[in-house]
């Protein structure tokens, strides 16, 4: 899930590795640009037909429809790695919005289950909201064995 990104790129980075992948990808307003610009289609390449994306108007709205038994958020700040969750089929990984991540009212959501990181060098920000993604989602399918992957 990636809550209100702002840059087109990374969205049409995270379309093409859900189509890869057979990941969902969550799209929750407001974004930074519309799906139809050519930035988002040039960056998905020809998989936008082959992924799973949906668009909530607010994160409300996607609880509601996800209905989630977890939620993992990821934050440079949190003091857990992604790595050392179990994920299972069905949790919900969420990011939010470049360049600040998610603010404090989101990370205290009650839907949220846990905060998570991806490890870095000391001294740098963050990881490119595509990347951290694609980081996150192989690291929960390794762990399911690659259903469905040749």
């Amino acid at each position: 899930m990636f809550y209100s990104p702002r840059i087109a790129p990374n969205t049409g980075n995270a379309i093409r590795t859900a189509a890869a992948t057979g990941a969902e990808l969550h799209l929750v307003e407001p974004m930074g640009f519309d799906l139809s610009e050519p930035k988002v289609r040039r960056a998905g390449l020809d998989y936008h037909d082959l992924a799973s994306v949906t668009v909530h108007a607010t994160l409300r709205d996607a609880w509601q429809a996800l209905m989630p038994a977890r939620v993992f958020a990821f934050t440079a700040h949190a003091p857990v790695s992604f790595a050392d969750v179990a994920y299972q089929p069905g949790d919900v990984l969420m990011f939010g919005p470049e360049p600040d991540g998610l603010d404090a009212q989101t990370l205290a959501d009650d839907h949220i289950t846990g905060q998570v990181r991806i490890p870095m060098l000391a001294g740098r920000r963050s990881l490119n909201l595509s990347n951290a993604a694609a980081i996150a989602i192989y690291e929960a399918w390794r762990q399911q064995g690659y259903p469905g992957a040749v």
